[in-house]
């Protein structure tokens, strides 16, 4: 306590401090699956599809949006941070898809992936893998890799989705992970082509407009390749990237009802089921 007088040792009792300092050093050792001791509200557990999103850009949490007349299909995403779900319940709400984060950068794979992505699959949801893209840690290639040896790839079973690549704002230093437009875009396309010839599909892109305006420049040529995943906390999607004329899955909330993120996906089922299937 502060400004406390310190006890006197325990006589004869060495094994209490050998035993805490071995405790200590054991904390401080980063288990794979788990954040560091020393950063633990910056870890990779604390990060998940729109968690940067949030903190730098101003749409306040949205509520669900009213009904649309145009089809479409509700879905979840989830990472680490929401540990074991219960996934009988969001089957149960109406929840028919899930994106589940399997990896980040090319040293980190979430503890909880297996429970979540095979248990959205056993309820009977489709479901799909994202990996948190860290940029200036390692090449697009080797993010690429990584993800795929880790969850990441690609069956042609009806049920799973093309891997998502989660592009957003950096959580360990500058914006766009001190990289000029170009180097960005060149890591993307990089990650995108080696997952394409690892997987045979093209992944899908989780982006916010303000970030790919102030990284990118507003490139426009992913556009017409890869699917749009993008987050907007409202009741609309909002402006969309440069190169896409429309989104194919949209977050809507960070909120809930139940856990994670919700999504709604810009089509029927049938359309989604095409999307799992290639």
């Amino acid at each position: 306590m502060l400004g406390s007088k310190p006890s006197p040792r325990p006589p004869h009792r060495p094994f209490i401090v050998a035993g805490t300092l071995i405790a200590l050093l054991a904390s401080a050792i980063a288990t794979p699956g788990t954040a560091t001791a020393a950063t633990p509200h910056n870890g990779p557990d604390q990060h998940w599809a729109g968690s940067e999103i949030a903190k730098h850009e101003t749409d306040p949490p949205g509520e669900a949006p009213p009904p649309s007349l145009a089809a479409s299909v509700e879905g979840v995403d989830v990472s680490s941070h929401q540990g074991n779900v219960n996934w009988s319940t969001l089957w149960n709400s109406g929840v028919r898809f899930a994106y589940v984060k399997a990896t980040e950068s090319n040293s980190y794979i979430s503890p909880y992936f297996a429970q979540q992505y095979n248990g959205s699959y056993n309820i009977g949801m489709i479901r799909g893998a994202y990996h948190f893209a860290v940029p200036n840690s390692s090449s697009g290639a080797t993010q690429a890799n990584y993800f795929v040896d880790h969850g990441g790839g690609w069956s042609r079973d009806g049920k799973t989705l093309p891997g998502a690549l989660d592009m957003e704002y950096n959580p360990y230093g500058q914006t766009c992970y001190s990289m000029s437009a170009g180097a960005l875009i060149s890591w993307m396309q990089q990650w995108f082509a080696t997952y394409k010839s690892r997987t045979g599909r093209d992944a899908v892109i989780y982006t916010s407009t303000s970030w790919w305006k102030t990284c990118t420049g507003n490139y426009s040529g992913f556009g017409a390749i890869n699917p749009l995943w993008i987050p907007r906390y409202g009741s609309s999607v909002g402006e969309l990237p440069a190169g896409w004329g429309f989104h194919t899955i949209w977050q809507y909330t960070s909120t809930g009802p139940t856990v994670g993120d919700h999504n709604r996906f810009n089509g029927a089922y049938d359309r989604l089921q095409a999307l799992a299937n290639g």
